[in-house]
């Protein structure tokens, strides 16, 4: 009896991890496909359609008050908050339980994520100094933890769990520097009065952690309050959902003993209820049943119940949908990718990313910084590094920041973005699936 609750017990913990990778394996053609479809759209006579469509107006509330913004922008600051609130869910579970449990294993994605923000934002300066389009530098630091994550499920099972879980913590670093970048270099304005609206909130979250509060509820409805505080700031509001996911409980209200022994007298008192070889359902029946369920709801942490309710929407509708609103972008100029812009960006995103990420991660390793995950290996860091070079929405983004005063420039920019991404995916793709582990 014992033996078989503690394995249920280890079920019940496992199968959030299992599930995520299993849904982020299958979403990945999904994934690929509205990217496909968004580019033959944005290419066809259907052109104006498309663009009218993501960018229409909408607005959640009233005239007087309320939030209005075209589609794509409740898209991009919306639905993806929820994306990197489960993604930092993800994180927060692998350095408490996780391949990122300890500091060694923890630094070395920090580091490698560093490598590769320095090195494409210097091969892109070197070539734009002192032009109109040196404002761009931060185009090539960005990864896309979308497409990323999506071209490595992918892979499915030819690829370690700790390569997966080592891709998000560089992506995530790599997002969090990228909004760094926007929030000082490419923000005209920070509404200080709503920065610290979001810095009470989040100390508030922190608080209600540490009194034991494992309600739900709290932390959504602050949640909302702090998102709209980081969309007021000028600071993207994205992060919002990684800060958030920090602040989620991970204990349980009770303990793996607690709950192994009161399971094993529910268990028991289900015996009294079966009567040559019949189950008699009485009242008291169902309250047993009732118990078991409140028992498993009490001994699952609010971190892996989100994990589980939230990871279908976000494999199987967010990330699609972004997907598909995101990659429309023309190829009719494609001459120009031989301008410093375009140079900058493809070297930038494909070598300087490369040569970042494996060259940092080296050089922790061999000064016993940070150490290889459990599982992996150099080559899959070298296959990693490059898609980490698919920069796309994140690089898109800033692109339209640093050079929306040259619109030739972004033109020529985000044709290079979406140039480098290609190859830099399908590089990473074709060297990951010849690893094996």
């Amino acid at each position: 009896m014992k033996d078989r609750t503690i394995r249920f017990l280890k079920e019940k913990v496992r199968r959030p991890v299992e599930e995520f990778i299993e849904t982020e394996t299958s979403s990945g053609i999904i994934l690929l496909a509205c990217t496909i479809l968004a580019l033959l759209i944005a290419n066809s006579p259907w052109r104006s359609s498309y663009e009218s469509l993501i960018n229409q107006p909408f607005t959640i509330g009233t005239s007087s008050f309320g939030l209005s913004k075209p589609v794509i922008l409740w898209i991009n600051d919306g639905l993806m908050a929820i994306f990197f609130f489960v993604v930092g869910l993800e994180i927060k579970r692998e350095i408490l339980e996780g391949e990122l449990s300890s500091i060694k294993k923890a630094s070395l994605p920090i580091i490698a994520a560093i490598g590769g923000m320095i090195l494409p934002a210097l091969i892109y300066t070197l070539l734009n100094n002192n032009s109109p389009s040196a404002a761009g530098w931060g185009i090539p630091m960005a990864t896309d933890i979308a497409f990323a994550l999506g071209i490595l499920s992918m892979l499915g099972h030819r690829v370690p769990l700790s390569l997966k879980v080592f891709l998000i913590a560089i992506a995530i670093v790599d997002d969090l520097g990228a909004v760094l970048v926007i929030a000082l270099f490419y923000t005209e304005t920070i509404q200080i009065a709503y920065l610290g609206l979001a810095t009470g909130i989040i100390l508030s979250l922190v608080l209600i952690n540490y009194r034991g509060i494992r309600s739900l509820t709290p932390y959504i409805l602050l949640g909302l309050v702090l998102w709209i505080a980081f969309l007021k700031s000028g600071i993207h509001a994205t992060i919002a959902g990684v800060l958030l996911a920090m602040t989620i409980p991970f204990r349980t209200v009770i303990n793996t003993h607690e709950f192994t022994e009161q399971v094993q007298e529910t268990i028991q008192a289900f015996h009294g209820y079966q009567k040559d070889n019949k189950t008699v359902v009485t009242e008291e029946y169902f309250s047993l049943i009732t118990k078991l369920n409140v028992l498993i709801d009490r001994v699952e942490s609010p971190l892996h119940k989100l994990e589980g309710i939230l990871h279908p929407w976000v494999s199987y509708f967010i990330m699609p949908l972004f997907a598909f609103a995101n990659a429309g972008v023309s190829l009719n100029d494609v001459t120009a990718i031989t301008t410093p812009v375009s140079l900058g960006i493809i070297l930038g995103l494909v070598l300087g990313k490369q040569v970042g990420v494996t060259f940092f991660s080296w050089i922790a390793i061999k000064l016993k910084i940070a150490s290889l995950p459990e599982g992996m290996t150099f080559a899959h860091v070298y296959g990693l590094s490059w898609l980490a070079g698919i920069g796309f929405t994140m690089s898109l983004f800033i692109s339209g920041l640093a050079l929306v005063e040259h619109p030739e420039l972004l033109v020529q920019a985000k044709v290079a973005i979406l140039l480098a991404s290609v190859i830099a995916g399908t590089g990473g793709y074709f060297l990951l699936r010849n690893q094996h582990y």
